[in-house]
């Protein structure tokens, strides 16, 4: 990955819509170049997902999980990935293990989701963030 992968990148995470010839005027390339190296970068597992945030007045927060010492992570963070609210799944270091960023109709489904956390044998322990405001870096 170079510097134009990286400038592509930046125009596509703040909005993934954008055409491919307005990111190639922005870089200062072609339509096609950009078409080439957003096909490539998809395909070597870079881009992992073209994504869609929305403002429906849903109550968004994060989770923080910590698992037993002797549990696999991965395994715990991928049956959470499936649950319906979560936007993303986050490996983390520090004191928590597994950072989930949900989307949850309101305060009582975000509840529902972390009983649902403490209820997996692996949970040791839940801290949960309310996301008040968020902007685009």
């Amino acid at each position: 990955m170079d510097e134009l992968d990286r400038q592509i990148l930046s125009v596509l995470r703040r909005d993934s819509r954008t055409p491919y010839t307005e990111i190639a005027d922005r870089v200062g390339t072609s339509e096609g170049t950009v078409r080439n190296r957003v096909e490539r970068m998809n395909e070597e597992g870079v881009i992992e997902r073209f994504t869609v945030t929305t403002r429906t007045g849903n109550v968004k927060a994060m989770i923080e999980i910590s698992v037993e010492v002797n549990v696999d992570t991965s395994a715990v963070g991928e049956r959470m990935a499936d649950w319906e609210e979560v936007d993303f799944v986050w490996q983390v270091s520090g004191e928590d293990d597994i950072v989930l960023v949900v989307d949850a109709v309101d305060t009582g489904a975000v509840n529902e989701l972390i009983t649902e956390a403490r209820e997996m044998d692996d949970v040791k322990s839940t801290k949960t963030r309310l996301i008040l405001d968020e902007r685009l870096g």
